[in-house]
């Protein structure tokens, strides 16, 4: 019969089974381990690996243990902290925690694919999810104690994914929120350059990346943001523009001072003289900088009395100083036009000097047009020879039928404006008006024959033998339409007509097919 000694002890020994989870009291530190009393016929050992923190371990501190198994041959109880806290982890998360939720941890061991984390219990943590950005070194997060985001639980298989890159993102993403709602237009505030780009440079504020884009960098022109900043520089810039839905900060430097433009009426009234620098150069103009931040455009008409520029590069280079006279000024569209050729005397102020009404002079043509034919006198003066100036006699269509680019002309000077800088010149001016001589004995009624100069599809422009022109209008020529014109009639036909009438106010004659003698066929 057992004592009651005995009976206590069995009692004792059977309330407690592999797998219990118990609470237990630290009753002895020791170097490597600490020794638990969890009221059972043996004292347990822990090791100190067992605990997160083995420097707040205290005697008469009490830990919760996982009973695992007694161990008869050395008389110890085999218990785990570590697994006690994974079993009421594992309960813990089940009941209170799902995918997405943060947990805090310590990364203690790397495994293929990335490391183990002790959050309570072992998680896995893939090194794809260590940190934001991707990184060789993986040994520098060992030890590291950080929150993780639950990205998987499997209950069957009781592991756990964790992300500590997800928990990163998350703070970082509301710290960003944090900082743009904090932030207000106008504010000046201090960032550090972060990246520098072809369009501008993006600032770290803190928690949030700000854009301060070239044009907002200086008043002046730059050509990159390179010239004025640097990877690191910390600088102080005004917000000018916040986009709250898209997360999104516009910065400023240059607004930081007085835009130049506001002051431009006092410095640059029309007429002013002043000096600047060639910054850019285009096929209509140049460029030229006053002073930074405002900027006049000398048009390429502008550049030269005398030479004739087809592309500004010609007179000028980048860099080029120049002075200048102002033009006009658009100050609410910020642009003003200046001229480099006002700087010299214009060949106009003393055109009349040098031509006189009913001058005879030679020239150059240099341009044709539908309606006459510029001629260069001298670099810098034009003048147009109207295409009714060309010939006393013959109807012009086109100066091209008279002249070619290049040719020299001998033409009269019939007015001279200097102020619009315009002179009319003539070519049929320079010998007496035939008409009345060629038309003299022409009389209504005359039968004669002459040769066709032109078709049109309401009739035949005709030569007669004095030189002068007339014109056979389709309805004076028999049975005639004007397809039939086309196919019948070509130029150089020489062909029979009769004056109708002869209008030498108008300077125009009419002829006619109709009739006995006028109705012969024409001839080549």
């Amino acid at each position: 019969m057992k004592s009651l000694f005995a009976e206590l002890y069995e009692k004792t020994f059977q309330n407690f089974k592999e797998g219990d989870v118990v609470r237990g009291k630290i009753v002895a530190r020791r170097a490597k381990d600490v020794v638990v009393d969890i009221g059972y016929k043996a004292e347990g050992v822990l090791s100190l690996d067992e605990f997160l923190d083995p420097s707040s371990i205290q005697e008469g501190m009490e830990v919760e243990v996982l009973f695992e198994s007694f161990d008869d041959e050395h008389g110890v109880v085999i218990l785990s902290k570590r697994k006690a806290d994974r079993q009421r982890t594992w309960s813990d998360l089940l009941v209170n925690s799902q995918e997405g939720s943060i947990v805090e941890g310590k990364i203690f061991k790397k495994v293929r694919g990335g490391f183990m984390a002790d959050i309570g219990m072992e998680a896995f943590l893939p090194a794809s999810l260590v940190d934001i950005k991707p990184t060789r070194n993986l040994d520098q997060f060992l030890g590291l104690t950080s929150k993780f985001v639950i990205v998987k639980i499997n209950q069957k298989r009781k592991n756990v994914v964790v992300s500590r890159k997800d928990y990163l993102e998350k703070e970082k993403g509301e710290a960003r929120t944090r900082k743009l709602e904090s932030l207000k237009e106008d504010q000046v505030v201090m960032g550090r350059v972060k990246n520098i780009t072809d369009f501008g440079v993006f600032i770290d504020l803190g928690d949030l990346d700000g854009l301060l884009h070239v044009t907002d960098m200086s008043w002046g022109r730059i050509s990159h943001p390179s010239e004025m900043v640097k990877l690191g520089d910390e600088l102080e810039v005004v917000v000018i523009g916040i986009d709250r839905v898209k997360g999104k900060v516009s910065l400023g430097l240059k607004q930081k001072g007085q835009d130049p433009w506001t002051t431009v009426e006092d410095k640059y009234t029309i007429g002013t003289q002043t000096k600047g620098k060639v910054v850019n150069i285009l096929p209509y103009g140049a460029f030229v900088e006053l002073e930074p931040g405002v900027e006049g455009l000398v048009h390429i008409s502008e550049l030269s009395w005398t030479k004739r520029v087809n592309h500004p590069s010609e007179l000028l280079q980048t860099g080029d100083q120049v002075e200048v006279i102002v033009l006009n000024l658009d100050k609410a569209g910020k642009k003003i036009s200046l001229g480099m050729k006002q700087m010299q005397d214009s060949p106009w102020s003393s055109i009349e000097n040098r031509y006189h009404v009913g001058d005879h002079v030679k020239g150059t043509v240099r341009n044709l047009t539908e309606y006459g034919a510029f001629v260069e006198l001298e670099p810098g003066i034009d003048g147009l020879v109207h295409i009714s100036d060309i010939s006393w006699t013959q109807k012009v269509n086109h100066p091209s039928e008279f002249l070619k680019k290049g040719d020299a002309v001998e033409v009269m000077v019939l007015s001279i404006d200097p102020q619009a800088q315009k002179i009319s010149l003539g070519i049929k001016q320079l010998s007496d008006d035939p008409w009345d001589t060629l038309t003299k004995s022409l009389f209504s009624g005359l039968q004669t024959v002459g040769k066709v100069t032109r078709l049109a599809n309401f009739g035949l422009f005709v030569e007669l033998d004095s030189g002068v022109e007339g014109l056979v209008h389709i309805s004076e020529i028999p049975n005639m339409t004007p397809v039939k014109l086309e196919k019948q009639f070509h130029v150089g036909d020489t062909i029979a007509v009769s004056v109708l009438h002869v209008d030498h106010e108008g300077r125009r004659i009419a002829l006619t097919m109709k009739g006995e003698t006028a109705s012969l066929p024409g001839t080549r």
